[in-house]
């Protein structure tokens, strides 16, 4: 596999993943997909969703593997936790 580069700060990277998510992509997949990853490329704005990382991204990196990749956990705060607490979202 190719090394893939960011061309964003981690700002704009987030900022670009969230705005998608939020203004796009929230409406149509929150509802039945709680739990699982939703991973955006976003310069496309193509998504692909999985229940881990890598199998929301394979998809998304066999179409542009220079995709620039953001992910979440549907429903959570985090993808991952490191640790104790709980990542779900707060009513």
């Amino acid at each position: 596999m190719a090394t893939r580069f960011p061309r964003y700060s981690s700002e704009d990277f987030a900022r670009r993943g969230t705005d998608l998510y939020e203004n796009k992509f929230r409406s149509l997949v929150e509802r039945g997909n709680y739990g699982r990853i939703l991973a955006i490329d976003i310069e496309t704005g193509d998504y692909a969703l999985g229940e881990d990382g890598m199998q929301a991204a394979t998809p998304l990196l066999a179409k542009n593997p220079n995709a620039q990749i953001w992910s979440l956990r549907i429903g959570h705060v985090a993808v991952d936790k490191f640790g104790g607490g709980d990542t779900r979202e707060k009513p």
